[in-house]
């Protein structure tokens, strides 16, 4: 199991980052060249196959164990109005998870996923990140780590996702840091809050900038300062997949945000990683830019809860069913190539 020790630790993860295998990936692109069917026509799903043969490490990539991660946490920042929602609604989501009512009960299932929820310290809000950090050193580093914690070696594909009232808040503050621009053009509608809602929003952003920006020197510490629990234990999760060679469908804005620092500081950082979907979110598709990813799909989605990477799933099965399971020329007895 993947544990980062102190931020130093972290830090030095995130600076000697696993690559993918360029072997595989040749001989994959060779088993491409001589399947019945014509160079590329297939598309993105040979892409995909190819993408996933580089992280396995093999020319025929499988998909066993497909693991959904869920992390609820709560924000001290919602108390300024920036939700449409109580922030009572996280917990009461939890519990819906773990009865199995929720739309990523459902879609994870219908992928064939393994679903795990982890709730961090719901009844503790991170500090308002207007004026105070979110978490002290240690309250981060056991986030990061709690991410980490639900990574195994087995896992052959990882989605993360998340419930936080009030989080579109942290997640736009935290882009803005990694990459610039303005708090109106991070802040959206979020949870389906009205423009006043979107305005108290984007001087919180603003507010946090101003407190913390100076002092965002590194990734753990601009995760610290601006972002949540859940936040940061997607970024621990998503850091320990990239250690343990793991690809991972990434969700929404606020997942993919949640390592905005760290592909700011190292671009190559989101290499390992498959954009699920476009969520409609305003900022998601700006974000996706910045990543250099195409999302899969674009479904007018912003549920969170790793449902838009959930919904992407069936694509790179496909991608792997016909990559592993379609006939060579030579096997089918199919003269010359089409």
């Amino acid at each position: 199991m993947i544990r980062f020790d102190d931020e130093r630790t972290f830090a030095q993860a995130l600076d000697a980052l696993p690559q993918s295998d360029k072997t595989a990936i040749a001989a994959a692109s060779e088993r491409q060249e001589v399947l019945t069917k014509p160079a590329g026509s297939l598309g993105r799903l040979e892409d995909i196959a190819l993408f996933m043969a580089g992280w396995q490490g093999t020319a025929l990539p499988a998909l066993h164990k497909v693991c959904v991660a869920v992390f609820a946490g709560n924000h001290g920042v919602a108390a300024r109005g920036v939700s449409a929602f109580p922030t009572e609604v996280t917990a009461q989501m939890v519990g819906n998870f773990r009865a199995g009512g929720a739309a990523i009960n459902q879609l994870a299932a219908a992928c064939g996923a393994d679903l795990t929820v982890v709730a961090l310290d719901l009844n503790r809000p991170t500090g308002d990140i207007a004026h105070k950090p979110a978490m002290t050193a240690d309250e981060c580093l056991a986030a990061l780590n709690a991410g980490a914690a639900v990574v195994t070696p087995d896992t052959d594909l990882l989605l993360v996702g998340e419930m936080g009232i009030g989080n579109t808040t942290p997640a736009a503050a935290l882009c803005l840091q990694a990459f610039g621009g303005s708090a109106e053009g991070w802040c959206g509608r979020g949870s389906g809050v009205d423009l006043d809602g979107v305005a108290r929003k984007i001087a919180a952003v603003e507010s946090a900038i101003a407190v913390h920006g100076p002092h965002c020197t590194t990734p753990f510490e601009t995760l610290r300062r601006l972002g949540g629990r859940e936040i940061a234990a997607m970024a621990g999760a998503i850091m320990a997949a990239r250690m343990l060679r793991i690809p991972v469908l990434l969700d929404g804005f606020i997942c993919c945000a949640a390592i905005a620092p760290l592909v700011a500081a190292e671009p190559g950082f989101s290499e390992h990683c498959l954009a699920g979907h476009c969520s409609a979110e305003q900022a998601h598709a700006y974000l996706l830019n910045q990543f250099g990813l195409e999302p899969l799909l674009r479904l007018e989605m912003r549920l969170g809860e790793g449902s838009g990477a959930a919904m992407a799933v069936p694509l790179v099965r496909a991608a792997l069913a016909t990559h592993n399971g379609m006939a060579t020329f030579a096997e089918a007895a199919v003269a010359g190539s089409l």
